[in-house]
């Protein structure tokens, strides 16, 4: 099967994203895509921890377009990203810093529930 047809079926997202209208002067929109298209295209979907990243950023992104309290958090916090000098490819640190900050997103607005107890 085509590689490119393989990296299509992990990301069910990838025609959402990509089509996504954004405003004009949203340039991080623009840039997040771009690293997104880059980065599936890209990636060695045979190594386990290389899948996992692509099936993560679809599923990201995809949260990005449909959640605005995400994108606006997204777009204040990736003025934040470091690149660590430990990844091979400056995409591939780019991509995991957006998935550490979905993850903190995630953790922030996840709600604890608690059963009171009636005495």
């Amino acid at each position: 099967m085509n590689r490119n047809k393989q990296v299509l079926e992990m990301c069910p997202n990838f025609y959402r994203i990509i089509n996504f209208e954004y405003f004009e002067e949203d340039q991080i929109t623009g840039k997040l895509i771009k690293i997104y298209e880059d980065f599936i295209f890209k990636a060695d979907i045979k190594d386990d921890e290389e899948a996992r990243m692509v099936k993560k950023i679809d599923y990201v992104l995809g949260k990005y377009i449909d959640d605005n309290l995400f994108r606006r958090k997204m777009q204040k916090e990736i003025f934040n990203v470091k690149v660590s000098r430990r990844y091979k490819h400056k995409l591939y640190a780019i991509v995991d810093n957006i998935i550490a900050i979905f993850n903190h997103y995630e953790e922030d607005t996840t709600r604890s529930i608690y059963i009171s107890r009636w005495i």
